[in-house]
């Protein structure tokens, strides 16, 4: 039997909320070990003059601990 945790991160990127979620789960794989899934809770872009700055993604990460 395994126990699971889920932790919030949040990642951006100038290119796509795709590419701000790859960003996000490649960067907590470098800390969280078993990661199982994650899923987006809520996104949104920043604006400068009129034009999308950048994509910005809350994520909840689930990964299972380590007995």
């Amino acid at each position: 039997m395994s126990v699971a945790k889920v932790t919030e991160i949040i990642a951006s990127s100038d290119k796509s909320f795709d590419d701000a979620v790859t960003t996000g789960i490649e960067r907590a794989s470098e800390t969280l070990k078993g990661i199982t899934g994650a899923w987006v809770s809520d996104q949104k872009v920043t604006v400068e003059d009129g034009k999308i700055a950048e994509y910005r993604v809350v994520l909840k990460v689930t990964f299972v601990l380590e007995d």
